[in-house]
């Protein structure tokens, strides 16, 4: 195959994640700046549309003002991007998070218009966040920065405009506010403001699992066509939150073995295998994987290194450098955070002969899902969980399909042939509408 070629959360978020930040990882924007030029010469006749691509069209920062428990008053600022909204409405998570920037903000959105476009979902690309950390705060803290930070971008989001959703930092809990404060504000109940929320609030089923089945997923998929099967597959993971953990328990119970773990409080590994389930109930209990009972403690430095036949990097943006990309040990990377890889990474990686399976694809479950759970807000009527998971299966598989065909038609790897067929159903759809006035 041609793809690897030189020829082209929950109560406890996933993770915190400021052991991961590495000062000299590129900024987001730049990375996917350089993952638009990449693909311009493949748009052919729209490619007069693709500076379209490197502009957000709409950009909203707030100061978020609230009283703490202990009656001072602090302030926090906020951001919501809307990248493109050709397509459709703006769709794409809320992060609280003490890294938040605008610059990272900005990236997600963008890879949001991406990946929306890459399933062929209606939606254009939205983000959102707030620069903080939500572990040091109450509940009752959390709530009044929800609603405030939703009454400051009210003006810019609604079932037709733009939908936030969970992030890290995050949950249904922070989506039940915003869809309360945004509801009181027009005056009716707007379950369609947001996807992630709870059940009992017009959520919907199979959400939460939604992001690390799509993540599995698309590992299943690569690794049928790269002869690499999932039964007696060797697994590494980072990140052991909503997606992380997801995926890990999905591996484990195909067979597969989890050798290794990182989260926001530990990095351990054992070579007989990780038992997920046992790692879960642990993490949830205590917060973290730290002094977990049936693994031990690893360096970052090693965790890296550790030979495996999946590597799933599904925390923060900015993971994989050039340095790590030289030395990794594993078949197929499968990016179950947003921007996990950076460009020069990716090349590298590309030379060794290790497939990516880009974020744009490999954690389109998540969004994909919260498409189903606004499409029955609108309607009124629900689904099973067997049928949302069939529906995520029928629509992950056919776009890996597609991808997989455009990499080998064009000779080039999975994330640019997902960006061909994302970029040109986004110009296409600009070239259509035409510019107003």
């Amino acid at each position: 195959m041609s793809h690897t070629k030189k020829t082209d959360t929950a109560q406890h978020p996933e993770p915190s994640g400021l052991s991961f930040l590495n000062p000299a990882a590129p900024e987001p924007w730049a990375s996917f700046i350089e993952q638009i030029d990449r693909v311009a010469p493949h748009m052919g006749a729209l490619s007069k549309w693709v500076d379209t691509l490197k502009h957000p069209k709409r950009i909203l920062v707030v100061d978020v003002p609230i009283h703490r428990d202990d009656g001072t008053v602090a302030h926090y600022e906020g951001y919501r991007v809307q990248h493109n909204l050709s397509r459709g409405p703006g769709k794409g998570g809320v992060r609280f998070h003490p890294a938040v920037t605008l610059n990272e903000v900005m990236a997600l959105s963008g890879w949001m218009t991406i990946k929306n476009a890459a399933v062929n979902l209606p939606y254009g690309g939205a983000k959102g966040g707030i620069r903080l950390d939500p572990r040091a705060h109450s509940r009752d803290e959390l709530e009044r920065i929800t609603r405030r930070y939703t009454s400051e971008i009210g003006v810019i989001i609604g079932p037709g405009k733009d939908i936030p959703a969970p992030d890290i930092g995050t949950n249904e809990q922070t989506m039940a506010w915003m869809m309360d404060t945004y509801s009181m504000n027009v005056g009716s109940t707007a379950t369609g403001v947001v996807t992630g929320k709870p059940i009992s609030l017009g959520g919907s089923l199979g959400r939460h699992e939604a992001t690390g089945r799509g993540v599995f997923i698309a590992a299943r998929e690569a690794g049928r066509r790269s002869h690499v099967p999932i039964k007696g597959a060797r697994v590494v993971v980072q990140g052991f939150g909503n997606v992380g953990g997801i995926a890990a328990r999905m591996f484990h119970e195909a067979g597969a073995t989890v050798i290794a773990l990182q989260d926001h409080s530990a990095t351990i590994g054992n070579e007989a295998g990780i038992d997920i389930h046992a790692a879960l109930a642990y993490s949830a209990s205590t917060g973290g994987l730290k002094g977990f009972p049936g693994a031990s403690p690893l360096s970052v430095d090693d965790f890296w290194l550790i030979p495996s036949d999946f590597l799933v990097p599904a925390a923060l943006e900015g993971q994989i450098l050039p340095e790590r990309a030289a030395t990794i040990k594993t078949r197929i990377v499968v990016e179950g955070a947003n921007g996990p890889t950076t460009p020069a990474a990716d090349d590298i990686l590309r030379d060794r002969g290790i497939l990516v399976v880009p974020d744009v694809l490999a954690n389109a479950g998540g969004v994909t899902v919260s498409y189903f759970e606004w499409v029955q807000d609108f309607s009124s009527f629900f689904w099973s969980e067997e049928e949302i998971n069939s529906r995520l299966e029928r629509i992950m598989v056919g776009a890996f399909e597609a991808i997989w065909e455009m990499a080998d038609e064009r000779n080039v790897s999975l994330r640019t042939a997902t960006f061909i067929i994302a970029c040109q159903r986004v110009l296409a759809a600009r070239e259509q509408r035409g510019l107003y006035p």
